[in-house]
């Protein structure tokens, strides 16, 4: 052997060792990616499908809620249950406008795409508790390589939201505090609804304080052991200056009041005797309520009774109509763009062959 030569053999044996593995993995991961695009996208409809028609089969007095809808279809007032679900479109079109704002400094995203994420977030949010798996189902529409980022943004934009919800219900308890204190007959209650108000007001003011001041969250992070390693990722989170941070908390306000304009629509479609006022601070604190107490959105319905039996029997004793809001609001802001969603998710790519 020519002295020198072994250090020379042994990196043409290694980088024949690396290009074999790399032959037989390559095949290996493209079956991979294959299956998972087309396998997991109608598998994911298949189970979506099955779960939101099982939670509404299995609703108690669901046929009187379905029939009372039915009604109001053709009834002399059918122009508010459409006006209803064509503002359903509005709504996630605003949600899925502010998700473009947040997206443009990692991803240029069509609104038609951002739309489509949107609606299979809601596809994947209905399983999950306070429908985190939303994030999962929106990152599918995010190039490779930018999701944890786009995780971070989607974080921003559901902070804004709560930050709206929190507000307004601050303010509708502060509007039916002599209501709520009246209707739980308890001499005590009007000090503790005062009490709820305090503390919501005070949580609203500190979660308004952090979105503004979203470097103090990295900064936080860095310090904390084990957790350095996801500065990257939330570090997207400085780009948001005020200007965008405010442009997407109004998209949130805009949101919200296409919201309470839905909700006061198909009281009246109902015939639930509340005037918009009343209605307006009742579904205010109905979904601050609904915000605070974590569940599944596939069970939210259960409690969507409870909390608008309790806050709109204050005004009305239409427990029917009631009932049927509740059910009707489900059905057309959550299961419906849920099964639109499942759809979409049929056609995505969640890997780009190679």
């Amino acid at each position: 052997r020519v002295p020198g030569s072994t250090p020379k053999i042994i990196l043409e044996v290694f980088c024949k060792e690396k290009l074999f593995l790399k032959r037989q993995t390559k095949p290996l991961n493209k079956n991979i990616k294959i299956f998972i695009n087309y396998f997991l996208g109608p598998a994911l409809f298949i189970w979506l499908s099955y779960s939101i028609y099982r939670q509404i089969r299995n609703q108690p007095d669901l046929d009187v809620h379905l029939q009372q809808i039915k009604e109001a279809i053709y009834g002399r007032n059918a122009w508010q249950l459409w006006m209803v679900v064509m503002l359903m479109l509005v709504n996630w079109g605003i949600e899925a406008r502010k998700w473009q704002v947040l997206l443009k400094g990692i991803q240029k995203i069509s609104f038609l795409r951002s739309f489509k994420a949107i609606l299979a977030g809601v596809s994947f949010a209905l399983n999950t508790p306070n429908r985190i798996g939303e994030y999962g189902g929106r990152i599918l529409y995010v190039e490779d390589g930018k999701r944890f980022k786009a995780v971070s943004l989607t974080i921003a934009g559901s902070f804004s939201q709560i930050i709206i919800t929190l507000l307004m219900g601050t303010i509708g308890l502060v509007f039916l505090q002599d209501e709520l204190s009246g209707s739980l007959g308890i001499e005590s209650s009007a000090i503790w609804i005062k009490f709820l108000t305090g503390i919501v007001a005070t949580v609203t003011l500190v979660c308004l304080l952090i979105y503004f001041r979203l470097n103090w969250l990295i900064k936080g992070v860095e310090r904390l052991p084990g957790l350095s390693r996801f500065v990257e990722h939330i570090s997207v989170l400085e780009d948001l200056n005020v200007t965008i941070l405010l442009r997407v908390l109004s998209l949130s306000f805009t949101r919200f009041m296409v919201f309470v304009i839905q909700y006061n629509l198909l009281l009246q479609a109902m015939q639930v005797d509340v005037t918009w006022w009343q209605g307006f601070w009742a579904v205010s604190v109905l979904f601050l309520l609904l915000a605070i107490w974590p569940t599944i959105a596939l069970l939210e319905l259960g409690l969507r009774w409870e909390y608008s039996l309790l806050l709109f029997k204050l005004f009305s004793k239409n427990t029917v109509g009631i009932y049927a809001t509740a059910t009707g609001i489900w059905l057309i802001n959550l299961a419906l763009p849920a099964l639109i969603g499942s759809l979409f998710i049929l056609g995505i790519k969640i890997f780009k062959e190679r």
